[in-house]
């Protein structure tokens, strides 16, 4: 493999997806984050420098896969003065993987371009064990050439890779994805609080539930944890939020109501005020459940 590979943004998803590409032979060269005892730890682990500014990410990598946490800190690594992506930037190519607006993504292509780089959005609907065992659910967006380039390196990251279209549009689709999951993850926490309220073994209400139109993919990934109060953090509460606040900005845009949306919205920004934030998306569970609340 030709291209040597940096990744900014080194917290669960980004690590993994780093050891991933490791145990599959790339030259992994560079990592970095802001805190960064994460980027010294991992880079001792897969033999990577931990760059101490974004421009010598660059110096190190053709490729850089970034997967930073939102809007604001996408605009800060791609800024267009001080330390930047953007600078030494000609040749580059940039997988952004990061949940963020679309608007954000066309933002960066401009600048990408502009700086003579390509840039490609990765968006992913999968989580950590994913990342690591290469088993991720992609998709991009952006020009067929970024697409053709990052191809080999995203199959190795994923089990499905599908090319929505131009830049943009991955995130749209995303947005979308995590908007609807979010809604069933709530529904199921208000069914499962139900039935809890009403003494009924929640074992046995899950098991019905699967067989029924009350079955979902969270029911699933989350319904046992819901009952245990086991909410290990995958993709936590606070980006919950987050994420259903960027498909309602999309609904405003085209003059729609999206009531469900809403209050599905309301649900993840009360669990991150009342201190669950941190939590994985269950503990949205702890807003339903009897005799579950504050900590």
């Amino acid at each position: 493999m030709k291209e040597t590979i940096a990744f900014v943004g080194v917290g669960r998803m980004g690590a993994n997806m780093a050891r991933r590409l490791k145990d599959q032979g790339y030259n992994v060269t560079a990592v970095f984050d802001n805190h960064a005892p994460l980027a010294v730890e991992l880079g001792a682990e897969i033999g990577a420098e931990p760059a101490k500014t974004l421009a010598r990410v660059n110096e190190l990598a053709s490729v850089i896969v970034t997967v930073v946490t939102d809007d604001k800190a996408m605009r800060a690594i791609f800024a267009e003065q001080g330390d930047s992506l953007l600078v030494g930037a000609k040749g580059k190519l940039f997988i952004n993987c990061a949940t963020v607006s679309p608007q954000v993504h066309l933002d960066v292509e401009v600048l990408a371009q502009k700086a003579g780089a390509e840039s490609l959005e990765a968006c992913m609907a999968s989580s950590i064990t994913q990342a690591r065992e290469g088993t991720l659910y992609l998709m991009t967006g952006g020009t067929d050439a970024a697409f053709q380039r990052a191809e080999p390196i995203l199959k190795d990251l994923s089990v499905s890779l599908r090319h929505i279209g131009a830049s943009g549009k991955a995130a749209q689709v995303k947005a979308l994805v995590n908007m609807v999951m979010n809604i069933n993850t709530a529904g199921l926490a208000e069914g499962l609080g139900l039935g809890a309220s009403l003494g009924l073994d929640l074992t046995m209400l899950r098991e019905v539930f699967s067989q029924t139109g009350a079955d979902s993919r969270v029911l699933k990934t989350d319904g046992e944890d819901m009952q245990n109060r086991d909410h290990s953090c995958f993709f936590s509460g606070a980006h919950a939020a987050k994420d259903s606040g960027i498909a309602l900005s999309l609904a405003h845009e085209k003059g729609l109501n999206l009531p469900l949306a809403e209050a599905t919205k309301k649900q993840y920004d009360r669990m991150v005020a009342e201190g669950f934030g941190d939590l994985d998306k269950s503990g949205i569970a702890e807003l339903t459940f009897p005799n579950r609340g504050k900590k």
